[in-house]
């Protein structure tokens, strides 16, 4: 069973939902069963095209790199090896935590990323993934398939250019930037305006890439993704941070004045395969480093009533040095979506920044000190 992956300070909409949940049972409502085949062995919408809705669970082991030198396809031994040692470490990870534990060092008990430096919950709440993603029958040891190397194209001089400049991205973006003895802390200039804050942190868009495009596993939690379908429009609704993204069929792009934060989806059917054709993106996402010419053309096929093939080429020629591609397989779920509150009313925005007013009154008050001395 998939883990119910919420964030902590979100578990009271855990028990709202069961009880939605239960609500809508007892109405005789149930999660969408998988379309049924139809004579060409695919099914289909009224309109004659591959029904591809359902919900899917995207959560895979699959990297989006691969280690230098090895190969695309994992053999069954491989996989299977690792797919254990995962689970028995999920396992030991989804233990009980003692409740009467101390509480954790100051600076946190320094295992990496915000969950260890702030005393965090139990691997009970993430949902990373428990199998490598199978393509053609083969599991893979990356999403990445080309560069046939699995390893994504070197940043163009101007991206590096962009990534390295001021006005990209005030404030660090990872542990390894914060100083030794106050791990987690990005710097004094990293919380003056909540609007430099990630969007994800401000509970304004999923992180990871997982609401696209190109949708991405999140290797965290919440990889559920709905898609509905008819012939104009097709929404996809990701769980995490409930995110709706609108495909408009067979339409021309908005004008390059108008930029979106998920960009302008357009799709168009090619045969079987749904072809989502992306621009118009803004500068505040920035996916990898991307600049507002990101160009991300998807592919959605189904290979059979239960499985989608996801296929997602990136093209920005201000970033990278050429295009890349990646694929993995979207399995339907009959799970729930549930609702992702992330923190109601955003009050740990606030205490981010009274926070970091307290610690510069801690450094004026120290300064202050040093110089009566």
């Amino acid at each position: 069973m998939r883990a119910r992956t919420l964030p902590l300070i979100a578990v009271l909409s855990v028990v709202i939902a069961l009880v939605f949940v239960a609500r809508v049972e007892v109405q005789g409502q149930t999660a969408r069963p998988a379309p049924k085949p139809t004579a060409g062995g695919l099914p289909r919408t009224p309109d004659g095209h591959p029904d591809l809705q359902g919900t899917y669970d995207l959560g895979t082991l699959t990297p989006m790199e691969r280690a230098p030198g090895t190969s695309l396809v994992m053999t069954d031994e491989q996989a299977k090896k690792i797919e254990a040692q995962v689970a028995q470490r999920t396992e030991r990870g989804a233990a009980p935590i003692d409740a009467n534990r101390a509480a954790p060092p100051k600076g946190g008990d320094g295992s990496p990323g915000p969950y260890g430096n702030v005393g965090g919950y139990n691997n009970f709440w993430l949902d990373p993934g428990s199998t490598y993603t199978k393509i053609d029958g083969q599991k893979r040891a990356s999403l990445l398939i080309d560069p046939p190397d699995g390893r994504i194209p070197p940043l163009t001089d101007a991206g590096r250019q962009r990534r390295s400049s001021a006005d990209y991205n005030a404030r660090p973006t990872s542990d390894a930037a914060a100083r030794e003895d106050d791990p987690g802390f990005e710097g004094p200039n990293a919380y003056d305006d909540p609007e430099i804050r990630p969007l994800a942190e401000r509970c304004l868009l999923g992180f990871s890439s997982t609401s696209g495009p190109p949708v991405l596993p999140t290797y965290f939690y919440n990889n559920l993704h709905q898609i509905v379908q008819t012939p104009d429009h097709v929404i996809i609704l990701t769980e995490m941070v409930h995110d709706a993204r609108i495909v408009r069929m067979n339409a021309q792009h908005l004008p390059s004045t108008i930029r979106k934060w998920l960009g302008d989806s357009v799709g168009r059917w090619e045969g079987d395969t749904l072809v989502v054709d992306t621009t118009n993106f803004s500068d505040k996402t920035r996916f990898r480093g991307s600049s507002e010419n990101l160009h991300v053309v998807e592919r959605f096929t189904r290979v059979d009533a239960r499985t989608l093939r996801y296929q997602f080429t990136i093209d920005d020629p201000t970033t990278w040095t050429k295009p890349w591609t990646g694929e993995y397989a979207w399995p339907a779920t009959n799970d729930m979506i549930y609702e992702y509150a992330c923190h109601e009313g955003n009050y740990a925005m606030g205490n981010i920044l009274r926070g970091a007013r307290l610690k510069e009154k801690e450094a004026e008050d120290t300064a202050k000190k040093s110089k009566q001395q």
